[in-house]
């Protein structure tokens, strides 16, 4: 690496439970030494992540943008496009972290295609900024750090949620109906947007079986 860049990943976005959950980290040749053990996110148990999302916190400037299911069924209605709203997530992250260590470039997966989205969601200080946008970014230390974060704070905030309303929230989309179910007729339909990304075809089907 041979300077400093920011990476950006996100968390959530395919889990019916939850928030949406992006992070922000830079990371530059000062700081790999302490990023040990530091990889995509999706290759490491929850423990692990948990606990080297605790490292990343410690070692690198970084920002975290959690929306959870409430606010999130509330800003998908507003942007009818998850892409736009990852965008919108996107910018903020990377201006958090820009207000705390200079940085020129940025680095994403590929849904930002070049980064033209993300960068019309950007605030002045964030418009020179180059972006590298690439399949499998999560190679890259800085998406790493970011990925770790994002998914830790995903986790705890699931839990958090769970507990809230008394429930075990399984990850993922596909084992999650009878879960929420049993949780729309204990609860109402009204308080399922309070826990789901209802614009998920899920929740139709789990409306529909809970009536």
């Amino acid at each position: 690496m041979e300077s400093g860049h920011i990476g950006v990943d996100e968390s959530g976005k395919g889990d019916f439970f939850g928030p949406l959950v992006i992070a922000a980290c830079y990371v530059g040749p000062e700081h790999l030494a302490e990023l040990d053990g530091v990889k995509d996110s999706k290759k490491l148990t929850d423990p692990i992540a948990l606990k080297l999302a605790n490292q990343i916190r410690r070692a690198c400037p970084h920002a975290v943008v959690a929306i959870g299911p409430a606010k999130y069924n509330e800003l998908y209605t507003k942007f009818r496009n998850l892409n736009s709203l990852l965008a919108w997530g996107h910018a903020r992250a990377i201006e958090n972290v820009l207000e705390q260590v200079p940085a020129t470039r940025v680095i994403s997966d590929e849904f930002a295609k070049g980064g033209h989205a993300v960068k019309q969601a950007l605030f002045e200080k964030g418009k020179s900024l180059e972006f590298v946008s690439a399949v499998r970014a999560e190679q890259d230390i800085a998406v790493a750090a970011a990925s770790v974060l994002a998914r830790a704070e995903f986790l705890t905030r699931l839990k958090r949620l769970g507990e809230q309303f008394h429930v075990s929230l399984p990850k993922g989309a596909s084992n999650v109906i009878d879960t929420a179910v049993r949780f729309v007729r204990e609860n109402g339909p009204d308080k399922l947007p309070e826990i789901a990304k209802m614009h998920f075809k899920t929740s139709a089907q789990v409306l529909e079986k809970a009536g």
